[in-house]
């Protein structure tokens, strides 16, 4: 087994946490914290991905990459949580309404 396989591996696994809470849960605030975390989880596996051979000097492109996606993040963040204060301000609530289907 590679040493980059565990890693990517819980880069998989909190994609994968975070996609089934931004799918199921409502409220606003807990989807951009799914988003947040499934971002980590894609930092992770790049991360992972830029040390493949082991002994050998990491590839800095996939770090590059991490730190450029990190300050994406947390300006994306800044943004969502602005606009989710708006729309808790208007509406009263930060959730999605759930449709009828009648």
């Amino acid at each position: 087994m590679n040493h980059v396989f565990p890693y990517a591996l819980v880069g998989v696994g909190l994609f994968t946490l975070g996609l089934y809470t931004l799918i199921v849960c409502a409220h606003l605030l807990r989807k951009i914290l799914a988003i947040n975390v499934m971002g980590s989880g894609v930092f992770l596996v790049l991360v992972a991905l830029g040390g493949r051979t082991p002994g050998a000097i990491p590839d800095p492109v996939p770090h590059a990459m991490v730190i450029t996606g990190i300050v994406v993040a947390v300006s994306a963040t800044a943004l969502a949580l602005a606009l989710m204060l708006r729309v808790r301000a208007v509406t009263g609530r930060a959730r999605i309404p759930e449709e009828r289907l009648e």
